[in-house]
């Protein structure tokens, strides 16, 4: 039996329409700067990748995080890895750079903000399992690409939050991994 339906309608039922840019409502510069951010900072401790570096901005655009410190040797923009993959976030998210983050760590909970290493170590918190408490400033530290974060800036933390994984590796990308716990913990921070 043939329906007689015009193509538009079973368009817009049956076939998901992208989004038009006026629909997503993105925030200018200006109107980003101004925006209330979710109380996340990030850290990333000897991160070697620009790409990556450059990723991890355009995450924390995605959820309107509070500011990212590249400690070490972590490359800084106008860097043209960064600029490539971080899509003009280098100009919306606020950072800074730091050599040490121990100092930035202690600062960071003197001013009442939980402090944790995204790493696998023994009695790490499932991501899935942590619950930030409402109100609190979560600062959280993403590693190198090879090493992971420093033993020094792990023993500095109130704890770490490790993704759980089921393949045969032993490790996500540092971007990805970044992707993964911003969303998860911008999510449990906003409901």
């Amino acid at each position: 039996m043939r329906i007689n339906t015009p193509v538009n309608i079973f368009s817009r039922y049956f076939y998901p329409m992208k989004k038009t840019m006026d629909e997503l409502e993105r925030l200018s510069p200006k109107e980003f700067r101004d925006a209330e951010k979710t109380s996340i900072i990030v850290l990333l401790d000897q991160v070697r990748s620009g790409l990556n570096v450059g990723s991890i901005f355009r995450s924390a655009d995605s959820f309107r995080i509070e500011k990212i410190y590249l400690g070490g040797y972590t490359p800084l923009p106008p860097h043209r890895e960064i600029l490539k993959s971080a899509l003009g976030s280098t100009e919306t998210v606020e950072w800074e750079h730091a050599e040490d983050l121990v100092p930035v760590i202690e600062q960071l909970k003197a001013n009442g903000a939980a402090v944790y290493a995204l790493e696998q170590v023994h009695n790490s918190i499932p991501l899935a399992q942590f619950s930030p408490t409402k109100g609190q400033t979560i600062a959280l530290i993403l590693g190198n690409e090879v090493s992971g974060v420093d033993e020094r800036v792990i023993a500095a933390c109130n704890g770490c939050i490790e993704i759980e994984q089921y393949g045969s590796k032993h490790s996500l990308n540092v971007s990805v991994c970044a992707g993964i716990a911003l969303y998860d913990i911008a999510s449990k921070l906003r409901q």
